[in-house]
């Protein structure tokens, strides 16, 4: 028993440990994102259907929800739909899991969840840590995530860049080498703030209601706080003259 109760007291410390670094054991960024930022998650739904909505879908957000990111349906419809979809469509893509298999090696996955399934501070550091690799199939490959099939999708925004990994002293941790090949559109501070409202759209697209949910848990708590002392004063009245 005591050896169980060790393991559940463990397991909060190995989850935070485990969210400092990828599964290559490149050490995690933290992202800078912030939830209630209208004009971060406006910019990053922008970068995300001109960058990422080619192959990667969100079929399970509708162009219009975005309305609760302070647009209107006219300028959903005019600067976010790229395609003959509807403004009440969901954010499909016409590249199918047997062509992205052939193209790729690998089916480019759907994006509703990757905010809550890998964690802001994964996408924020895998965004940022492509790097030029002659040896994989698109000639990329990503610190975070090695020998990963997707291309660099932003690379002529941050530029290409290339790595090299020089193994620790004493079992220590790696060195990460890394070197501008070529520059980008973008200066190093504006890729980071690009990847950064990108990762914040993402989140946000794995619960749109997550602000909501936080304001009424606020809400029902404080309430909840109210109705306990009023349900203390009671006990105490109820139980006074029992001995």
């Amino acid at each position: 028993m005591k050896k169980f109760l060790a393991a559940l007291a463990f397991l909060p410390l190995a989850a935070a440990v485990s969210t400092h670094a990828s599964e290559a054991g490149y050490r995690l960024d933290h992202a800078p994102i912030d939830s209630t930022d209208l004009l971060s998650l406006q910019a990053g739904a922008r970068t995300f259907v001109n960058y990422c909505l080619n192959c990667h879908g969100a079929q399970y957000m509708r162009y219009n929800r975005l309305t609760d990111l302070g647009l209107t349906e006219s300028q959903i419809r005019d600067n976010l739909i790229l395609t003959d979809a509807k403004v009440g469509d969901t954010m499909k893509v016409a590249l199918t899991l047997k062509d992205g298999k052939a193209m790729f090696g690998a089916a480019p996955p759907d994006l509703s969840v990757i905010g809550r399934s890998r964690s802001a501070d994964w996408l924020y550091t895998y965004l940022r840590t492509f790097y030029r690799d002659p040896k994989s199939p698109t000639g990329w490959n990503n610190a975070a995530f090695p020998l990963v099939a997707m291309p660099h999708a932003l690379w002529s925004l941050q530029g290409e860049r290339g790595l090299v990994v020089v193994a620790g002293k004493n079992h220590g941790p790696a060195e990460y080498r890394w070197s501008q090949i070529s520059a980008g559109t973008q200066s190093t501070v504006q890729y980071d703030t690009t990847v950064r409202d990108l990762v914040n759209f993402l989140v946000y697209v794995g619960e749109p209601a997550a602000n909501d949910r936080k304001r009424i848990g606020i809400v029902v708590l404080f309430a909840l706080l109210i109705l306990f002392v009023f349900a203390y004063l009671l006990k105490k009245e109820y139980w006074k003259d029992v001995k």
